[in-house]
């Protein structure tokens, strides 16, 4: 006799099998992003430590970095089975964190402040990236438009914890500690995420839809640049390149309206530390509702097109907002409703696209993406800022000229999902009668 859903899982929609799966993942996501948003508040409030004008030039830093790292992740992805590959990039996350610490401590503030604002502007791509290449590595295209939205409900549930503990520690403890906290969840997340590095995929998995490659925790093989040649070759890895590149290039310029803002209303680091955990705390409780009950639903009802093209529309008409008046608590509302768009529904959509792609691109392209293009495009979008700035623009009217840019990103994010829609009913529909006679 077949045992029934309890009504959790019927509210989740969870099929039979999948909640360790979820549990598991949920809970490695949520300790990563507990790491990340403890985090994020003291970069920001450092960033601020040689003044605004150094923005452009930590952007481009940061850039600088993703080109050195994202070929060492291709390297290693080509040489290493998926669980070491994941054990070595979370350990030296982990070791880095603890010599910034050192070097906050111990060195020049500035500079090492200006090394912590690059190092967590790379961490927390690197750790993000590789887990969903796991996800996207273990789960069909069908099932992860179910699941990704529950797995990214146990990342908000981190990412309230850790501006709530960045605030607590920033008002009445010492700030740089931090750090060393962070470090310790990363090896909490290897240690709970084992089993997943080395499992296969869902337990309703069909193990002849993708061969027996994706079945296999074995070295993809290749060269390390390959993930840039397999973006130049693949239309839908372009789109998904163009759709990330427009989605940091509108955040960006909102950061940087953020970071001004923020610099002119309050005057030190706990200050700014408090205000921005505040924002980031705010986001995380809105995303919660929405990734348990809404994102699975979204996706499956009104399809990836809708999901994807939902943040883009937000950040839009926020920035038209901004335009018609750049003050603290229209891009405080901005940051909290687009990223809490993009947590529920964009992030979630945009995974799912990887599913569909080969799995040497979920680690080599995908990464290359989550990185290179990130932040170049926030390279780009910061100097792009700063000159505008130069040419006298306040900061309604660079808002106002952004706006158009997130009304492409709109019809870009509608068009990548309506093909893969396409592409999945076509994969789902029963081969065609074979001819009579």
């Amino acid at each position: 006799m077949s045992r029934r859903p309890s009504a959790l899982a019927r509210l989740l929609d969870l099929r039979p099998g999948e909640r360790a799966l979820v549990l598991r993942a949920g809970g490695v996501y949520a300790l990563v992003l507990t790491a990340n948003y403890m985090l994020r508040p003291l970069r920001d409030a450092l960033a601020l430590t040689g003044g605004s004008s150094k923005l452009p030039w930590l952007f481009t830093a940061t850039f600088v970095g993703v080109l050195i790292a994202a070929p060492l992740i291709g390297w290693a992805a080509a040489r290493l089975g998926r669980a070491r590959l994941v054990e070595v990039v979370y350990g030296v996350c982990a070791l880095v964190l603890v010599g910034l610490w050192g070097a906050l401590g111990f060195g020049p503030r500035v500079l090492a402040s200006q090394a912590f604002f690059v190092w967590i502007s790379i961490f927390n791509l690197i750790a993000v990236s590789m887990l969903w290449s796991v996800l996207a590595d273990r789960l069909r295209t069908a099932d992860a438009g179910r699941l990704f939205g529950l797995i990214a409900f146990g990342g908000s549930l981190g990412a309230i914890v850790g501006p709530t503990v960045a605030a607590l520690v920033a008002t009445f403890l010492f700030a740089d500690h931090l750090l060393l906290v962070a470090a310790l969840l990363l090896v909490a997340a290897l240690v709970v995420g084992r089993p997943l590095w080395g499992a296969r995929r869902g337990p309703d998995a069909d193990d002849g839809e993708r061969g027996d490659e994706a079945m296999e925790d074995a070295p993809i093989g290749g060269s390390a640049w390959e993930g840039f040649v397999q973006v130049l070759r693949s239309p839908a890895l372009a789109g998904i390149c163009l759709y990330l590149l427009l989605m940091t290039t509108t955040a960006t310029v909102v950061y940087f309206e953020q970071e001004l803002i923020i610099e002119r209303t309050f005057a030190d680091d706990a200050a700014r530390t408090t205000a921005l955990a505040g924002i980031d705390l705010a986001v995380n409780v809105l995303s919660l509702s929405a990734q348990a009950l809404l994102t699975g639903r979204i996706i499956r009802r009104f399809g990836l097109g809708v999901a994807l093209a939902a943040l883009p529309l937000v950040t839009a008409v926020g920035l038209g907002l901004l335009g018609l008046m750049p003050a603290l608590a229209i891009v405080a509302g901005l940051q909290i409703v687009r990223r809490a768009s993009n947590y529920a529904l964009a992030k979630p959509a945009r995974e799912v696209l990887f599913t569909a792609v080969p799995r040497s691109a979920r680690y080599k392209a995908k990464s290359m993406i989550d990185t290179v293009i990130y932040r170049g495009g926030d390279a780009l979008a910061g100097w792009a800022f700063t000159g505008l700035g130069a040419l006298g623009l306040g900061l309604g009217a660079i808002a106002w000229i952004t706006a158009p840019l997130a009304l492409l990103w709109t019809g870009l994010g509608w068009r990548l999902g309506a093909d893969a829609d396409a592409a999945e009913r076509r994969e789902d529909a029963p081969p065609p009668p074979p001819p009579r006679g």
